[in-house]
């Protein structure tokens, strides 16, 4: 049989390994700023892009699509040459990939800081970088489907049909959840509203965590373990079972990220089924990524690369035992918006995807370098600083969830909130918010460890070259299926059909669950005393997105008796109706603002902006002093954004559209005349125009800045069906 002679390309695996690097340190750094600002809230005060509320989408962002994003680009590019012996279908789709990814990543961490910003968890970007997202996403699949259709070897390898189904099901995740009219270049609204976008958003933002942060590293998992341990996969049975199963069963499980919501319960309910069922594939991955170590336990104890990758597979068990048992009503009615989500996310985040990513990282660079690694000690080191950063990282917050769910529904025996105030729930978890700053320290540490540990190695060893490999062409044989021959290992030789029923496979649960409640309008009764918001409350909603607010506080009031007692009547559907994106929020940093509306005057919310402190002793929440500078609200959109509003169905007429901007100086006007009614107000306000004018500044009027828009948006939430007591 003759020898074809080729080459691996091993400068693209290069390329994304160094941005894997450098982005985790960006990331990870950013994320222990946030860590710090809930210690030290005014440490960036005044300092608008490093405010909480613009860095956490950052930090995210940064974290899951730079970091993760590139460790998963490396590993599927070194493994998918070598599994299908070919090289990559073009190294100018390659390098387009790896520079138009980094591109992204660079315009997310410009435009995140300065505020722009959708607010979709997982999704904040804004239109024309989502547009850019999805091209180069599909050029990364026409390069990968491109390798398959030129392979040497006929069959596909379980971690190849994981890197399809992940290919396909982001695409489509990404594509249908970042539908948006845009108003300008940096500024769309969902074409989604209320509970109809509240569901796509947590359809795609658990997906994003299925299919972008579990199967290409499941992937990775089938190829990596059995190559570092040189042992083979325990059970091809169980990939197979595994494989169908978890892509099946995952694209369900997103309602459960709304349970007690204003969803309808049907939809809820699903979320739930699909959740439970979905432990069973989740932990016949773990078991099959773990059993593959058998008889190779003395190596464990002796190579760094394999302890990362069993505290990763352990942590990936550990987190997808718990995501269904999260999912469970009972369990849900606790952890929802406290602090153990965060421990959850950071399970899976720091253990499942961080220490699979360390491991490659640790495995390949001195195969690519021809050369051992600088310093096992050192890589031993990075283990377990890291190990022991993720314990001290999610223990602490695991307690600040409980502690926050007990004190918020506690009573009295008359009746009464035992904790009224929320601050006193905040205040009581600051300890845990110290040792979660400790953990990120010593996990960040081990970074850094890795960073000089990889650069020495580097600098030692070789320089990166391409590499020479050789083998057979694929020859030519029926398309049908060979006598004897079963269907999966037919199929596994039929990479368009694979896709095809991938696809089809994912397809489903979005179809049922999504389509009736788009298209079926008894899911949403409309509320009559429910109006769209007025240009000015328009303006500070969007002001509202722009600073993260989202990120802390939570618009939807559950139907338990501590909720309503706290925050008023329970949420309905029909209230979201002209909300374009959702805000229902995922954490209660701060309490829920659903009611907030005429519980506090115009001055307190304005004192409240400037110095929270000043308003509630032991607020950890910063200050927004830019909101009051000497400057205009930019209102040059304001017929641009009604009128897409209206294309989306909200009701403008043309006379309001018309009328805009002198409704907003009429509200505006009525919001500056209640401030005046306080003297401290006055005395600073009359200040700061002498400064101004002295200084030949023009001098904007109160009623023109952005903090007189965000205090009447707070001010109109739930208005519009106050029940009386």
């Amino acid at each position: 049989m003759e020898m074809q002679q080729f080459y691996y390309d091993n400068k693209i695996v290069k390329k994304f390994i160094y941005a894997t690097i450098v982005f985790g340190v960006v990331g990870m750094a950013v994320g222990l700023l946030l860590a710090l600002l809930f210690l030290f809230p005014n440490l960036t005060d005044g300092i608008s892009w490093l405010s909480f509320g613009r860095l956490r989408p950052l930090h995210t962002n940064a974290v899951i699509f730079a970091f993760v994003g590139n460790a998963m680009f490396a590993g599927i590019y070194y493994s998918l040459q070598r599994l299908l012996k070919a090289r990559m279908f073009s190294d100018f789709l390659s390098n387009l990939n790896f520079w138009g990814w980094q591109l992204m990543i660079v315009a997310a961490a410009i435009s995140l800081p300065l505020g722009y910003s959708t607010s979709k968890e997982y999704a904040e970007l804004e239109w024309p970088i989502d547009v850019a997202i999805a091209l180069i996403w599909v050029v990364f699949g026409i390069n990968m489907i491109g390798t398959i259709l030129k392979r040497r070897e006929r069959h596909l390898y379980v971690a190849i049909w994981f890197y399809l189904a992940t290919f396909v099901t982001v695409a489509v995740l990404h594509i249908f959840n970042s539908l948006a009219l845009p108003v300008s270049a940096m500024k769309s609204y969902s074409v989604y509203a209320g509970v109809q976008d509240a569901l796509v958003q947590w359809w795609y933002g658990h997906n994003a965590v299925a299919f972008f942060l579990t199967t290409p590293f499941l992937g990775l998992m089938y190829y990596y373990i059995p190559k570092a341990a040189n042992r083979p996969v325990y059970s091809y049975r169980l990939s197979i079972v595994h494989f169908w199963s978890l892509i099946f069963l995952y694209i369900w499980a997103g309602p459960h990220h709304l349970l007690y919501s204003a969803l309808p319960n049907w939809a809820q309910n699903l979320g739930v089924v699909f959740s439970v069922m979905l432990i069973a594939p989740s932990w016949g991955g773990m078991i099959n990524g773990l059993l593959t170590l058998r008889g190779a336990w003395d190596k464990v104890r002796e190579e760094p690369v394999l302890k990362f990758f069993v505290v990763a597979v352990t942590g990936y068990g550990m987190a997808t035992f718990e995501g269904p048992m999260l999912s469970l009503k009972n369990v849900n009615a606790i952890a929802h918006f406290t602090d153990w989500i965060i421990a959850h996310v950071h399970v899976g985040a720091l253990a499942w995807n961080g220490f699979m990513a360390f491991g490659i990282i640790y495995w390949l660079i001195p195969r690519m370098t021809k050369g051992p690694l600088y310093s096992l000690k050192l890589a031993n080191t990075h283990f377990w600083l890291g190990t022991l950063g993720i314990i001290l990282y999610t223990l602490p917050l695991y307690v600040a969830g409980f502690t926050q769910a007990s004190m918020w529904k506690q009573f009295n025996p008359d009746g009464t909130l035992t904790y009224g105030n929320f601050l006193e729930t905040v205040t009581q978890i600051i300890p845990m918010y110290w040792m979660r700053a400790v953990g990120g320290t010593l996990y960040i540490s081990g970074m850094f460890i890795l960073v000089y540990n990889i650069y020495q190695t580097v600098k030692v060893n070789n320089a990166v070259e391409d590499e020479l490999a050789e083998a057979p062409a694929l020859q030519k044989i029926s398309a049908g299926r060979i006598k004897g021959e079963k269907f999966h290992p037919w199929l596994e030789r039929k990479p368009i059909q694979l896709t095809i029923l991938a696809t089809v496979a994912i397809l489903i649960g979005g179809i049922i669950q999504i389509v009736p409640t788009i298209m079926v309008k008894s899911n949403i009764p409309t509320i009559t005393s429910v109006k769209p918001y007025t240009p000015l409350e328009l303006e500070g909603r969007d002001l509202y997105i722009r600073e993260g607010c989202v990120g802390c506080h939570s618009q939807m009031v559950r139907p338990f008796r501590s909720e309503v007692e706290r925050y008023g009547p329970q949420s309905k559907a029909g209230e979201f109706v002209y909300d374009h994106p959702f805000l229902w929020g995922s954490k209660r940093t701060g309490p829920d603002l659903l009611r907030v509306g005429g519980k506090y005057n115009d001055n307190w919310h304005f004192n409240h902006m400037w110095s929270p402190q000043s308003t509630s002793a032991g607020s950890i929440m910063p200050g927004y002093k830019w909101l009051f500078d000497n400057k205009a609200l930019d209102i040059s959109d304001i017929e641009n954004k009604m009128k897409v509003m209206r294309t989306l169905g909200v009701p403008y007429t043309d006379a309001e559209i018309a009328n805009a901007e002198k409704a907003i100086k009429a509200q505006a006007g009525k919001i500056e005349n209640n401030l005046h009614a306080d003297p401290d107000f006055v005395k600073s306000y009359e200040e700061s125009k002498k400064k101004a004018v002295a200084r030949g500044e023009v001098f904007v009027p109160m009623q023109d800045r952005e903090i007189v828009a965000l205090i009447a948006y707070i001010q109109r939430l739930g208005t519009d069906i106050k029940v009386k007591k």
